[in-house]
């Protein structure tokens, strides 16, 4: 299965954030043990940066960065990508970058905790425990683990 995820639910895990942090830790899991495909879009991790940097050093931002690479496949966001965002109805245009940049990579569901600012999207659209409740891993992969 390929799941989007949004930056929001990649922060959650990196910057533990409760109670959020449990679920989408959870999907982090099953991307890193590749259970699924879980994909991002390549401004998320300049977005994530710059939101960690805010907290921390540059070097404890950057190996937040390197450990979602090894987990994650970056979706480019190039001139079509941009080009259909900005011909898109959603009100937020970095929301429609991560649309176009989900529909781009063939993703069967995207994964966020602002599911209200995705209507209207021609993908499924879910929170990261709506997804893990949808039964759609086998359920022994879903349980909290280690700390990413």
């Amino acid at each position: 299965m390929r799941v989007f995820l949004d930056t929001n639910v990649l922060l959650d895990v990196l910057r533990d954030r409760a109670p959020f942090a449990e679920a989408a830790r959870r999907v982090w899991l099953l991307a890193e043990q590749r259970q699924i495909t879980g994909l991002v879009s390549a401004i998320s991790f300049s977005n994530i940066f710059y939101i960690l940097r805010r907290f921390t050093d540059a070097e404890t931002a950057l190996a937040s960065l390197r450990l979602l690479r090894a987990s994650f496949t970056p979706v480019a966001c190039d001139t079509a990508v941009l080009d259909q965002a900005l011909a898109s109805a959603l009100p937020d245009f970095e929301d429609a970058i991560q649309v176009v940049c989900a529909l781009h990579a063939d993703a069967d569901c995207i994964l966020t905790r602002d599911t209200a600012h995705f209507r209207g999207v021609a993908l499924p659209v879910l929170s990261p425990e709506q997804f893990l409740a949808a039964g759609l891993v086998p359920s022994e992969l879903t349980h909290p683990g280690k700390p990413v």
